[in-house]
């Protein structure tokens, strides 16, 4: 299989990737993800994915060729607001007793280059997730994990985040990171193959 560029320096991304046998480097694109204002708020995710993509290809060598970079984002979507990852352990708090008892989106966007033809295909899922009614000794203890540094809404699905997860609709995987029926997909359509000869 060729080598692909993940632009993403998200354990559970390059988790994904190393599950499916795909060989890859990570080169974590420094981009800005504030100034968003004019965009809506389920685009947000794809439009940064391509971003990420852009400031690795500009990051690379002039001659380097560059054959495929795979890049993604997640957002989390209640009541017409966007919850990135919190700055601090004070504002995960506040997520956290915000998505309690309710159920939010959590839409995922990845973006795949071909070098082979310069171009860009992406995918976006959305998934609603429901959490139970969290008491403030469930949310003390759930920060004291750590858990909650570096996650798109304060929490990781696939950790202990998932005791509190009352109901999934949607996909699973694209909640932890990587969506892998729309990945497999994407990568499928492009002619990147993962069954080898």
């Amino acid at each position: 299989m060729e080598p692909i560029i993940l632009a993403s320096g998200s354990p559970r991304r390059q988790e994904t990737l190393k599950m499916m046998g795909i060989p890859f480097q990570v080169i974590i694109p420094e981009i800005d993800e504030t100034n968003t204002d004019n965009i809506i708020a389920k685009e947000l995710p794809e439009d940064l994915a391509i971003k990420k993509i852009k400031c690795v290809i500009k990051s690379l060598p002039a001659t380097q060729e560059v054959p495929w970079i795979l890049s993604a984002d997640t957002l989390i979507v209640y009541n017409g607001k966007t919850y990135g990852k919190p700055a601090n352990i004070e504002q995960a708090a506040e997520f956290l007793d915000t998505f309690s008892g309710k159920t939010h989106q959590v839409i995922t966007a990845m973006a795949l280059y071909n070098g082979k033809v310069h171009d860009y295909t992406t995918r976006t899922t959305i998934t609603d997730v429901t959490f139970a009614t969290l008491s403030k000794d469930e949310i003390d203890w759930y920060l004291s994990t750590g858990e909650w540094h570096n996650a798109a809404g304060g929490y990781r699905i696939q950790g202990f985040g998932s005791y509190f997860i009352k109901k999934i609709h949607g996909t699973n995987s694209a909640v932890v990171g990587l969506p892998l029926f729309e990945l497999y997909d994407m990568l499928k359509e492009q002619g990147y193959s993962l069954i080898s000869d």
